[in-house]
């Protein structure tokens, strides 16, 4: 154990003697410090009834959604690869509990904490045959415990930009020892692998197998019943459809905008806008801000039976955005005009509508490769956005040729999923 590990196992141990204090409330770090309680005894208890001891089992931790999403199309492949392999799956953010319900894991839970005394009792009886982690998050104290049982441990679907604070002092001191314990790294792109060199891991423990999140939003895209209860209703072949997904209002106020400068909206367009966060108070500010452009507006919720819709619909409920997109001629996607980090571009991709957004995308890789084969387009402000509505939604050609490029740009990642699963199995044989 390195230095940097010792303190930061104090810093683990003293952070659990307030996490009592942090539990109070109904916040996301409250929620997640209660969830944590007894996680460790959840998971142990599971193996207890349920372990078979003549079955693989893999250890699958995910931190959050996104992250989530990426280890369920791995998940669902290594499950077609071995079928007999038994899946533990673990998560920290209270945000991925919806999620861990639908992975097709034997057990799913928190994470209990990074110490010693929380997971030792955990690997023990779960006895997994591989452990892995998706994206970036390689916690040490697991990694260490896991790797001095001779389990292997893989990092699937690994990303490490330029910019990680991972490859900066005092981060790369905790991190490069349990990265340089890593069995197998799959990163997401040759230049991602090179940095993990960076961090210890070495050329023949390397390879570039793609991101799993193309596999998931083709699956979820294919999946789609637009005939189904929630997406027939909402069918509207007289209007051009904007689908606007995960905003906030720094998006909202250049959308509303945009929307209304539309020629001849209210008769040849609609919008479907779902805010990233639909809380009472976020939804009233979106519904004075289309009243005060003169759109005339309804809740999805509220909508009335007999088919006849304004020309803005407000989505006042999450989990549905993923087939919302499917009914999107041209799709806008938030984050990108404030500060919160722009959100998943490949989903409306997955659907072959073409991807606006706002500027500031650095932080997402795929909205950069949309944006080079022609499949999005930035809006640098509120009067490019409404430029680039007024084209795509007036100029068919170009809209359908931004939406194939969008679809292929999507099709060509997919396989990850299944080259991730077979890492896995090839550490089972």
């Amino acid at each position: 154990m390195t230095t940097a590990e010792r303190i930061y196992t104090l810093a683990m141990r003293a952070t659990r003697r307030v996490l009592p204090l942090l539990a109070r409330g109904e916040g996301k770090l409250a929620r997640g410090v209660r969830g944590r309680r007894g996680a460790s005894d959840r998971l142990t208890a599971w193996a207890a009834r349920s372990r078979e001891p003549g079955r693989p089992l893999v250890w699958f931790h995910a931190p959050s959604v996104g992250e989530g999403l990426q280890a369920a199309a791995v998940i669902d492949a290594l499950r077609e690869l071995r079928p007999d392999t038994q899946i533990a799956y673990t998560f920290f953010s209270p945000s991925a509990e919806r999620l861990a319900e639908r992975i097709a894991a034997d057990v799913a839970d928190y994470l209990p904490l990074d110490l010693p005394d929380e997971l030792r009792p955990v690997l023990d009886a779960l006895s997994p045959d591989a452990l892995v982690f998706s994206k970036t998050e390689v916690w040490p104290v697991l990694s260490r415990e896991a790797a001095n049982r001779g389990i292997p441990v893989l990092l699937l679907n690994a990303t490490l930009p330029p910019s990680s604070s991972r490859l900066r002092t005092p981060a790369r001191l905790l991190l490069s020892p349990a990265h340089a314990r890593l069995t197998r790294v799959g990163a997401i792109a040759p230049g991602d692998a090179e940095r993990f060199r960076l961090l210890g891991v070495s050329s023949d423990r390397l390879v570039v197998t793609g991101d799993a999140r193309f596999d998931q939003v083709a699956r979820r895209a294919a999946a789609v019943d637009r005939q189904g209860p929630l997406l027939a209703p909402l069918a509207d072949l007289e209007r051009l459809t904007i689908v606007a997904g995960s905003t906030w209002p720094e998006d909202e106020d250049p959308l509303v905008a945009a929307f209304g400068a539309l020629p001849d909206w209210s008769r040849r367009h609609r919008m479907i806008i779902a805010p990233h966060e639909p809380t009472e108070p976020h939804l009233r500010e979106l519904e004075r801000n289309l009243n005060q452009a003169g759109i005339e507006h309804v809740r999805l919720g509220a909508r009335s039976g007999d088919g006849t819709m304004p020309p803005v619909i407000v989505v006042d409920r999450v989990g549905i955005l993923g087939e919302l997109y499917a009914l999107a001629d041209v799709a806008y996607v938030g984050g990108g005009f404030g500060g919160a980090g722009l959100h998943s571009v490949l989903e409306p991709a997955a659907f072959g509508a073409p991807v606006l957004f706002g500027p500031r995308h650095a932080n997402a890789r795929e909205a950069g490769e949309l944006v080079e084969v022609g499949g999005a387009y930035v809006a640098g402000d509120r009067l490019e956005l409404s430029r680039l509505l007024v084209r795509l939604l007036t100029n068919a050609e170009a809209r359908r040729a931004s939406g194939l490029a969008a679809r292929n740009y999507v099709e060509e990642g997919v396989g990850a999923a299944r080259r991730g699963a077979e890492l896995v199995a090839e550490l089972l044989e």
